[in-house]
């Protein structure tokens, strides 16, 4: 096939700014190249990514989605680099089989009636906007099967579970390396944001005294600076944005992961990443962690908000087999599994056009 693929415009690829859907698109991509698939990714300036084929677009970059009110009106800044990128996609189309989609936005899904060449969105947030509901349900009906979810549970906050693909995630599981024996600590990895409840984590870690690595972009400083000020006593180490390599050092030493979400994760790719270095997860029982997750087995499930169920499965974590992490993630989660799903998605969209 040949593939082009339309990333987030929130930031540039390689910043952290998009998240989870950064890591989403460059295992895709690799594992879409490896098996022979000509690709090619559209992203905003600034970019780091110089292994995979990039087109660079200038513009200002979209207001994140789970930043503003369910009910507010579609905008789009001057010189919209979403605007530009799919401008772009629109010139190049008749050079291209597929065309996939990596905002969580109004305008891509929008546009797809008004393009000849077919068009795959992957929802990567759970309902978070009316207008976007409504023309993501628009496009379900119009273009059947083009519209894919992480999790059924993801797809559930749209009221679409029953109509659309669930393809999950995988990961490149030799950049992750396993560790049997950890060192009493704890791990917290995402964007720094009040939805990803942060604060329970600390207060868990200030609760049991055991220290808590913290890793990801601070995507509002306020919030962290909040923090910090609530739980002066907590031995928490913010160690920044890292890379896949780095993160995992860390990770890898740890107890255990906390999850400890406040909306519907529409997967959690950090899920996965722990399993993959043999660390349990604890998770609020909510949004994609809680399909992930086996509880007892792989980690544990707890009452979402609760950070009284986080103490009590901290205390657990002993009981956990961390070999049983790691085979999870090998059985379900390589890229090789994420290749077959991706591809076999692609392939029969490419059949209903």
């Amino acid at each position: 096939m040949k593939l082009l693929f339309v990333s987030t415009p929130v930031g540039p690829l390689g910043s952290g700014m998009g998240g989870g859907v950064e890591l989403s698109l460059y295992n895709i991509a690799q594992e879409m190249i490896r098996r022979g698939h000509q690709l090619q990714i559209v992203a905003p300036a600034g970019s780091t990514w110089n292994d995979l084929p990039l087109v660079q677009i200038p513009g200002n970059l979209q207001i994140i989605a789970q930043s503003q009110e369910r009910t507010a009106s579609i905008t789009m800044p001057e010189n919209s680099v979403l605007a530009n990128m799919w401008d772009y996609a629109r010139q190049v189309q008749g050079d291209y089989d597929l065309i996939v989609n990596f905002a969580y936005d109004w305008l891509p899904f929008y546009l797809t009636p008004f393009f000849g060449c077919a068009i795959a969105h992957l929802v990567s947030m759970g309902s978070l906007s009316n207008a976007l509901d409504q023309i993501i349900k628009q496009l379900v009906k119009q273009f059947p099967g083009t519209i894919g979810f992480h999790t059924q549970t993801q797809a559930a906050t749209f009221a679409l579970e029953q109509e659309c693909p669930y393809l999950s995630n995988g990961i490149d599981l030799s950049l992750y390396d396993f560790c049997s024996e950890p060192k009493q600590q704890l791990a917290w990895v995402g964007r720094i944001a009040p939805e990803k409840g942060l604060e329970d984590a600390v207060a868990a870690s200030q609760s049991t005294n055991i220290p808590l690595k913290i890793m990801g972009k601070i995507q509002d400083e306020l919030y962290w600076q909040k923090i910090c000020q609530n739980y002066p006593n907590a031995p928490l180490e913010y160690l920044g944005f890292l890379s896949t390599n780095q993160m995992q050092q860390v990770m890898r030493e740890c107890r255990g992961l906390l999850m400890t979400p406040h909306w519907v994760e529409a997967f959690g790719n950090v899920t996965i990443e722990s399993l993959a270095c043999g660390v349990p997860v604890i998770s609020y029982r909510r949004g994609g962690p809680a399909e992930i997750v086996k509880d007892g087995k792989t980690g544990f499930l707890v009452e979402p908000d609760s950070v009284a169920g986080l103490i009590n499965a901290i205390a657990r974590l002993d009981q956990i087999n961390r070999y049983t992490c790691r085979q999870q993630a090998e059985t379900e989660f390589s890229l090789q599994a994420l290749g077959d799903r991706f591809e076999n998605w692609f392939y029969k969209i490419l059949d209903i056009n």
